[in-house]
């Protein structure tokens, strides 16, 4: 599993590919010999994992919104994919409180042109809508949301991504049913993952570059939430879950459709604060301070993933403990100024891979 030997060649488009766990996945498909084209926008800033690592030179970069139907389908129709991971999205819950018509439109609009281009296309095979764990309706239970659970969203961002699970699910029903896979010819999943860490990272409204900036200037960190519980998890743990299901379905359509939980073991649960502990601990100095605000908007306080089924039917299982995962990315924060970003991200996608018993890349 995750050979070249499956992957080489293969062409594969991932939309935001420009993204944080866009950019990773693009670099690790590449290390595993397949043929990539990204369609995204432009990155966020010129920090980003994918502007340091260079990984736009070394695949089909392409510019574009994926509201707009008529460019994404020109793509489409142009590269013939075979392997579709949509990663593009309005990604931040309290910005989908600023902008929830812009969230709605990127994040349900976005999906249903993806797979209008995936009904219309003679090419695609496999294709994996990546979600979230908040497309779940949260209780606050204190055990993991499985992939059966209802679907919700207090917040316009986490509703949208219930929505676009619907739309998935609506034309896997209509259009690509597994049951009539001979007649389509193609197999349609969802993935949903937990809060992804990892070097690249510069999103506002995020824990860990957040940290990161802070420690950069020797100030404290702000945490306006600190005893909110997450299923925190490098950002290869959930790639990986989503490489695999794609070579599973490759290989046996139909069989492995439907919705998909990777997230961590329930030693990576930690509440913001213990993460925030972590993080300064392993940068060497600093210190956080609680700017936690009555009023604010909401955000769920505890949510838990459970993973049993990607386990019990992939052969799926996490491989970095916290105290690796945070290790591994202030190594990136820290030497993001060099020329070796490329280096450390293959580096680290080895490591990984060696802790999984998977093969080398090279």
């Amino acid at each position: 599993m995750l050979t070249k030997e499956f992957w080489s060649g293969k062409r594969v488009l991932v939309t935001g590919h420009t993204g944080f766990k866009g950019s990773w996945l693009a670099i690790w498909l590449k290390m595993l010999g397949g043929e990539v084209a990204g369609y995204a926008l432009e990155p966020l800033t010129g920090k980003d994992n994918f502007v340091l690592s260079g990984i736009g030179s070394r695949i089909r970069h392409h510019i574009g919104d994926i509201r707009d139907f008529d460019r994404l389908h020109r793509l489409f129709t142009e590269f013939r994919p075979e392997i579709i991971f949509h990663l593009a999205a309005q990604p931040l819950v309290r910005e989908s409180y600023a902008s929830p018509k812009e969230t709605y439109d990127i994040n349900v609009g976005g999906a249903v042109n993806l797979l209008e281009c995936c009904r219309l296309s003679d090419s695609a095979r496999v294709i994996v809508n990546i979600t979230t764990d908040k497309c779940y309706e949260n209780k606050e239970w204190v055990w993991g949301y499985r992939e059966n659970d209802r679907l919700g969203g207090y917040d316009p961002y986490s509703s949208s991504k219930a929505c676009s699970e619907l739309v998935t699910e609506a034309y896997r029903k209509s259009f690509f049913n597994p049951t009539e896979f001979a007649r389509h010819g193609k197999s349609l999943a969802s993935a949903r993952a937990g809060n992804v860490f990892g070097g690249g990272d510069w999103q506002v409204d995020r824990i860990m570059p957040d940290c990161i900036r802070h420690l950069e200037r020797s100030e404290p960190v702000v945490v306006r939430n600190p005893l909110a519980v997450r299923p925190w998890q490098h950002v290869l743990e959930p790639l990986s879950g989503y490489l695999l299901l794609a070579e599973k379905m490759f290989d046996n359509p139909g069989v492995y459709d439907g919705a998909w939980n990777f997230g961590p073991e329930d030693s990576s649960f930690l509440t913001v604060g213990s993460l925030v502990d972590s993080v300064v601990k392993a940068w060497g100095k600093g210190a956080w301070e609680d700017r936690s605000t009555p009023g604010a908007v909401h955000e769920a306080h505890l949510l838990k993933l459970d993973i049993s089924k990607a386990k019990t039917l992939l052969g799926w299982t996490p491989v970095w403990k916290i105290e690796r995962a945070i290790t591994e990315t202030v190594n990136w924060y820290r030497n993001y100024g060099s020329n070796s970003i490329s280096v450390i991200c293959e580096e680290q996608i080895e490591a990984y891979r060696s802790g999984w018993g998977l093969e080398k890349c090279r």
